[in-house]
């Protein structure tokens, strides 16, 4: 059995993140994506996020009429900082070593690999599945190998629909008051109107 990793802050989800989960199970023929909201990202420990029951509640509402998506709580509810290595390594021995691990990463994702905590030990865990983004360079495979040795072939490269959307653009808009319909799954929408998200 092969399962697809989905991380992120997920502030809020969007049908960017849909449409490339869904992409890369078909293409790899996974038997489904786990979407990780984090907890505390340490990448982003200097910016404002929006207290994790607001965002798993949004994860599960865009992520409900796909019964090969799941979300997983373990960032949400393990104290301190998230990282990817702990939580991925947890996932391994929950499941086993016959159990295949993609972790889905965008470009700029990809590129901070070596600031991670313990990136070596993590490409150990799971194979990296780099998609690709609107206008984004391309990963500098020499970089990264020279930074982590022994990465490079634990990166697979997957075309997905080239979508642009981010989450920052989206609570800019619903800040500036502006329409996040077709952005967002409706139930998503609906939650961030009836619980007045990023309209401050």
């Amino acid at each position: 059995m092969e399962i697809g990793l989905l991380g992120g802050t997920f502030d809020p989800i969007h049908l960017g993140h849909l449409i490339i989960a869904e992409a890369v199970r078909i293409q790899l023929g996974l038997f489904k994506v786990v979407f990780i909201p984090a907890g505390q990202p340490w990448l982003k420990a200097d910016r404002e996020i929006t207290l994790a029951e607001h965002r798993l509640a949004m994860v599960k509402l865009g992520i409900g009429s796909n019964p090969h998506f799941e979300v997983a709580t373990a960032e949400i509810e393990r104290p301190g900082p998230s990282y990817s290595v702990d939580t991925i390594s947890d996932l391994r021995s929950e499941l086993g070593p016959e159990v295949g691990l993609y972790f889905i990463v965008g470009p700029d994702a990809l590129a901070e690999v070596p600031q991670w905590k313990e990136p070596a030990r993590l490409v150990d865990l799971c194979q990296l599945v780099a998609v690709g983004r609107p206008n984004a360079p391309k990963a500098d495979l020499e970089a990264l190998e020279s930074a982590v040795p022994g990465i490079s072939p634990r990166i697979r490269f997957i075309d997905v629909p080239q979508i642009g959307i981010s989450s920052t653009q989206i609570r800019e808009r619903a800040r500036a008051g502006l329409s996040i319909r077709y952005l967002v799954p409706s139930g998503v929408e609906r939650y961030i109107h009836e619980h007045g998200l990023y309209f401050t």
